[in-house]
């Protein structure tokens, strides 16, 4: 065996060992190769291509071996699960330089780039599940891994997808390349040295690798849940909504602040036509707002792990589809997705059997006169709508106005009735209110714009409140 394949490896315990590596299995990534170790089977050794960062890298790697975060080798059904490939011993060679690690062995044939999970296609070909449960136990699993890495200090700094995979069977997480993390030394930091767009955050724009620390994990933590729950979808890619604009690529997108799926509308990009972010829980949608949103605090890896076990916890089984689960009673939004998916699979079939179509017209009523007469139609019917609309948004006003004024002239019948009865009463009356509003959103055009429907909601709830003190003075707020 070739001398240069014989090393010193310097354990964490301070004892030597002489080491002869086996063959390379891999030329790794731009750091280094990996070889086998003989001597040690369940382990690896990264070799590093640079030796003139020897110094460095000792360094690094010895402030890695003295602060190790606890993500154990997990053993299931027989089978060990080495869960990230943090360095075991440092490697010298007989020159005293700084060669490389020694890792854990993992098992690459078992494990999967978290990117074959994003999609449906890539998941059926690679033969993994299509239970949503998996997805959201791979999304558990990276924020734990990610939380316990903090927890030491260390940060990745470049988080995506295609740098985490998971184990096939058990979606437990299965990292590589921890050299490249920003770690945290004694009264020093090792800085990251690589960071990949999509999934850097708007303020690191100006930033270099060696300058992000947690908020860069969490926001890319955050993009990378946000994908495993919406099917693949990034947050900050979504449908223009004027077709003449700019396409902007998806890192200027997150610069931008262009996030499609928050409570506020994005004046530049509508929701993805086949996200499901609709059917997440309240309380997702507001960690995602802190997440993308801008001036949101964002939240923790540990505040991801408690979510996320949570969610876990309240799944309810799909009835069509045992592979689908939802999270609140507005019903299954994968069975929503796929049914707006065959809907168009449909009309594009029919398209193909039928006359030929331009912009969804059969060419043989693209004649001038039938389109100024389709046209003077469609503005008519979009005329009366609107007009429908003003109508029955002066209408809410209205009413609401001059509700405190009725309590008041009512109020000894309404106030012997009791508060409990008036709150029951006014949370039907809200309740059957907001109903009504969000049914008309799907009709009238009006009503689609967000702002205007949250202002007659918030209208209402405070003459609601107005009401009370119509009927019961300040005697309210004496309530004991």
């Amino acid at each position: 065996m070739s001398e240069f394949l014989v090393y010193n490896a310097i354990f964490g315990d301070g004892h030597f060992e002489r080491l002869a590596l086996g063959q390379m299995l891999n030329k790794g990534g731009a750091a280094g190769k990996i070889y086998q170790c003989p001597m040690y089977p369940e382990m690896v050794a990264k070799i590093f291509h640079d030796r003139t960062k020897s110094k460095t890298n000792r360094r690094k790697l010895e402030a890695m071996i003295q602060n190790k975060p606890n993500i154990p080798m997990i053993e299931e059904g027989g089978k060990k699960y080495v869960q990230i490939a943090w360095p075991e011993a440092v490697l010298e060679d007989d020159e005293g330089f700084c060669a490389g690690y020694l890792m854990p062995l993992i098992n690459t044939k078992e494990a999967v780039s978290l990117d074959h999970l994003m999609q449906k296609a890539v998941r059926q070909k690679q033969g993994l599940s299509e239970k949503y449960q998996q997805r959201l136990l791979a999304a558990f699993n990276v924020a734990v891994m990610v939380n316990e890495l903090h927890k030491c200090g260390h940060y990745i700094v470049d988080l995506k997808p295609a740098n985490v995979s998971v184990y096939k069977d058990n979606m437990r997480v299965a990292v590589y390349d921890c050299d490249g993390f920003s770690i945290n030394g004694q009264a020093v930091r090792y800085p990251a040295e690589y960071v990949s767009e999509e999934y850097i955050y708007p303020e690191g724009m100006n930033e270099n690798p060696e300058d992000m620390g947690e908020e860069q994990d969490k926001f890319a933590l955050a993009v990378i849940i946000f994908k495993l729950l919406n099917n693949g979808i990034h947050p900050f890619a979504g449908t223009l909504r004027n077709k003449e604009a700019e396409k902007l690529d998806i890192q200027t997108r997150i610069e931008q602040y262009h996030y499609a799926y928050g409570v506020w509308p994005d004046p530049y990009q509508a929701p993805h036509p086949y996200s499901m972010h609709e059917y997440f829980e309240k309380s997702t949608l507001d960690l995602f707002e802190r997440a993308f949103a801008k001036g949101g605090k964002r939240p923790t890896a540990k505040e991801w792990c408690n979510h996320l076990n949570y969610l876990m916890s309240i799944l309810k089984e799909c009835k069509k589809d045992k592979n689908h689960v939802y999270f609140t009673n507005k019903g299954c939004g994968l069975c929503a997705v796929e049914e707006k998916f065959r809907v168009k699979f449909s009309e594009v079939e029919k398209e193909k059997k039928g006359e030929p179509k331009i912009r969804g017209f059969e060419v043989g009523n693209l004649t001038t006169e039938k389109m100024q007469i389709f046209k003077k139609m469609k503005q008519r019917a979009f005329g009366r709508l609107n007009r429908l609309g003003f109508l029955l948004a002066a209408m809410h006003f209205v009413l609401w106005t001059i509700l405190p004024i009725y309590a008041a002239k009512y109020k000894d019948f309404l106030s012997a009735k009791g508060f409990f009865v008036q709150v029951l009463a006014a949370v039907v009356i809200l309740k059957g209110v907001f109903s009504f509003l969000n049914y008309i959103q799907k009709v009238l055009p009006l009503f689609h714009n967000t702002v205007l429907l949250n202002m007659l909601k918030i209208y209402a709830l405070i003459n609601t409140i107005v009401c009370f003190f119509a009927i019961n003075g300040f005697e309210i707020l004496l309530i004991k």
